[in-house]
């Protein structure tokens, strides 16, 4: 376990270096003058030689990688050149309402999705199976903006029961619960119907499997083998997606938060994406990248705890 717990570690840390000079490579890949183009046409020359010098644009490439992963790994994102505010803290300010919305998000995908995978699973090609599969396939079909207007227009719209904008305030949690429920459901959407198919399918493997059939031989209830057994080894691929379904929800979460107007990362990225600021897209990328990395490795370790046997050394032995 120590052996994989530090391989994974340092896999995650090369990405990490791998993904932080790509960043750091914007800049310099970015067509046209980033200087002149974050400060708009009206800048003066001797602006624009500021931002540039202030940027390390008049720096080697290999000078400008450097300096964004040495100063990157202190804490220091650089400066917002319009706002005069340190990238690092526009990016908490942020983040805590994405990390929010991301969870919530996430909690509603098992809650919902690995309940109708047991369900289809349980009565295969019943009817009730054939309407959750056309139901998890539709929700899957259906983008997230796409669910979130259509949430915008009934709820908000027409029947005046949620707020279609803003994210509420923490002291008064109805009203912030209101705020992030639209949002939540319509991120969390094509998570839900994913992870019913990924446990519909999951679940009927392990009911095939021997263990099953020996288990009501022994004459134990149905109800007994599906939840207690047959379930706890059909998480286990659940499980392996999971990191993936969080990093996606934390990039998902750009757009649905244009959408419903948070004040989250993604609508700072996009924000900083129209105004040309080129130093806080690479922060906040940065930041997102880093998250997604984290949950990639705690979904990875979370393997053992579920399935003792899974081998983690890669010699195939067990």
């Amino acid at each position: 376990m120590r052996r994989y717990l530090l391989r994974r570690l340092v896999v995650a840390f090369l990405t990490i270096v791998v993904v932080m000079a790509a960043l750091a490579l914007l800049s310099a890949v970015t067509p046209g003058e980033p200087a002149r183009a974050m400060l708009g046409p009206r800048a003066t020359p001797q602006l624009i030689a500021q931002v540039r010098a202030a940027m390390h644009l008049n720096d080697s490439v290999p000078e400008q990688v450097w300096l964004f992963m040495s100063d990157a790994a202190r804490g220091d994102l650089g400066t917002d050149y319009i706002n005069g505010i340190p990238v690092w803290d526009l990016v908490r300010d942020a983040l805590l309402s994405t990390v929010v919305l991301a969870l919530t998000s996430l909690a509603l995908a098992i809650g919902l999705g690995v309940p109708l995978g047991v369900l289809a699973a349980a009565r295969p090609a019943s009817l009730l199976d054939r309407v959750l599969g056309f139901f998890s396939v539709s929700l899957v079909s259906v983008p997230p903006f796409v669910i979130a207007l259509l949430l915008v227009l009934l709820f908000s719209v027409r029947l005046g029961w949620l707020p279609a904008s803003g994210d509420g305030s923490v002291s008064h949690p109805v009203g912030y619960v209101e705020h992030l429920l639209m949002p939540a459901i319509a991120l969390a959407a094509g998570w839900v119907g994913y992870l019913a198919r990924l446990v519909r399918a999951s679940m009927l493997e392990e009911l095939a499997s021997p263990y099953v059939r020996t288990a009501r031989a022994f004459g134990l209830r149905d109800r007994l083998i599906l939840y207690r057994y047959a379930l706890r080894n059909a998480l286990i691929p659940v499980v392996a997606v999971l990191g993936i379904g969080l990093g996606t929800l934390f990039g998902g979460a750009v757009i649905v938060e244009f959408i419903f107007n948070r004040p989250g990362l993604g609508r700072l990225m996009l924000e900083a994406v129209d105004q040309r600021d080129y130093i806080v897209v690479r922060g906040g990328a940065l930041v997102i990248a880093l998250l997604f990395i984290l949950s990639n490795l705690l979904a990875d370790l979370a393997y053992r705890f579920l399935d003792p046997r899974i081998d983690l050394t890669g010699s195939g032995s067990a």
